[in-house]
């Protein structure tokens, strides 16, 4: 089962100027392409901040995404200080400069080239889009933070990313979480590769506990689910069999 950490960068997240739209989005990516998104953390235009969350990300997890601080200004830092972590230096790579050059055309200015910088060993991740590739170091793609360039440059490469599917199914429950402790904890024995969450709502008419019963092999999720909607009986107000994500 391949994991992800996504590093969301940017002091203009921290200090509330925009609100983060990127590490959202690629939570429902994520997870449609079974992936396990195991961390998510924000943090600062900082070079040594960068580097030090980024190795120890890149350490734990298949995958990292990066989103923000890329771009031809003082506080795009991410590509230094993902170099930084990897112990590379930040070269020009021909291939973009004349990507670069091209696409500016007359209106190109000395920092535009900033955008053809990447670390030393770096390749260049393609999807359909041919024109502007994702700078990837190791198992680390370094994604823009401009939530509509990140959502279309992600969805350019996310296949290289898909693995078995997710199954979840849902039970939602009239009684407080208290009366089904019992109930639940007598599945989650009996099904250890099913991952069973429980959540109290208070603003719903019908139901007072929503349960999921997710997984990746779809017979024990069903097993999981058979076994729980009986426990629960008449305390089942709705439900929602298994199916993939």
């Amino acid at each position: 089962m391949a994991t992800a950490g996504i590093a969301i960068i940017g002091d203009e997240i921290l200090s509330g100027k925009f609100v983060e739209e990127n590490a959202a989005f690629l939570i429902g990516e994520l997870r449609a392409l079974g992936v396990d998104l195991r961390r998510i953390v924000v943090i600062p235009d900082d070079k040594t901040d960068i580097a030090q969350t980024v190795r120890e990300l890149a350490s734990r997890f298949d995958h990292v995404f990066t989103s923000g601080g890329v771009g031809p200004t003082h506080d795009d830092v991410t590509i230094a200080a993902i170099a930084e972590a990897f112990g590379m230096a930040v070269v020009r790579h021909p291939e973009l400069e004349a990507r670069v050059r091209a696409y500016w055309g007359a209106r190109l200015t000395e920092p535009n080239l900033r955008l053809a910088d990447i670390p030393a060993g770096a390749h260049l991740v393609y999807g359909k889009d041919q024109v502007w590739p994702v700078v990837a170091v190791e198992n680390v793609y370094i994604l823009p933070g401009v939530p509509g360039l990140f959502r279309r440059k992600f969805v350019d490469i996310r296949d290289r990313f898909r693995t078995e599917p997710v199954t979840i199914a849902r039970v939602y429950i009239d009684a407080d979480e208290g009366f089904i402790a019992d109930d639940l904890d007598h599945v989650v024995a009996a099904h250890p590769g099913v991952k069973i969450g429980s959540y109290p709502r208070f603003s719903e008419k019908d139901f007072k506990v929503l349960v999921t019963l997710e997984g990746r092999a779809a017979g024990e999720v069903a097993s999981a689910f058979a076994v729980l909607v009986e426990r629960l009986g008449g305390r089942v107000v709705r439900s929602e069999p298994p199916a993939s994500t």
